[in-house]
């Protein structure tokens, strides 16, 4: 692998802060996370509303996404059936909700991979790096997003 430029390193930094690195504006995706139980990450604040375990999978999903149209892989198979937000617990249980963090890990991972793995001169297609500039800054928005979610599901909890 190559060394990021300092553009392609300023992407990387935004998705690491967004997601598990130390930062100025509070909890990161990562950190939201860390320490809720299976019965936390159930709990929904009224019927029909998303709970944390669904915000976690929704967040994967869309790493997933993103990575496939930043590296213009072909259409596949995210590794749960479905899309965008998926029903949980199937299983309310610890190890099927460390599973599910876990997911949100491996994509996050491979997502990463993808944009350190940009190469400078994919900046000749002018549209095509601009839309990919915005998919990966609003990848680390999403992940604040529902970091903050996530945060306040937590206290509600507990109320």
């Amino acid at each position: 692998m190559h060394p990021p430029d300092s553009e392609i390193a300023l992407l990387l930094d935004l998705l690491d802060e967004a997601f598990d690195k130390k930062s100025w504006h509070g909890p990161n995706l990562r950190g939201s996370v860390r320490g809720v139980t299976a019965r936390q990450a159930a709990w929904r604040p009224a019927p029909d509303r998303h709970n944390i375990w669904e915000y976690a999978l929704h967040a994967a999903y869309w790493k997933y996404i993103l990575r496939r149209r930043i590296t213009g892989e072909k259409r596949g198979f995210f590794v749960l059936k479905g899309s965008n937000f998926f029903e949980r617990p199937a299983e309310l249980s610890e190890a099927a909700w460390k599973s599910d963090v876990a997911i949100l890990l491996a994509q996050h991972q491979d997502l990463r991979r993808a944009v350190a793995e940009l190469r400078p001169e994919m900046r000749e297609d002018q549209k095509k790096w601009c839309s990919i500039l915005y998919l990966i800054r609003g990848a680390a928005a999403h992940d604040l997003y529902h970091a903050g979610q996530i945060r306040l599901l937590r206290r509600l909890s507990k109320a």
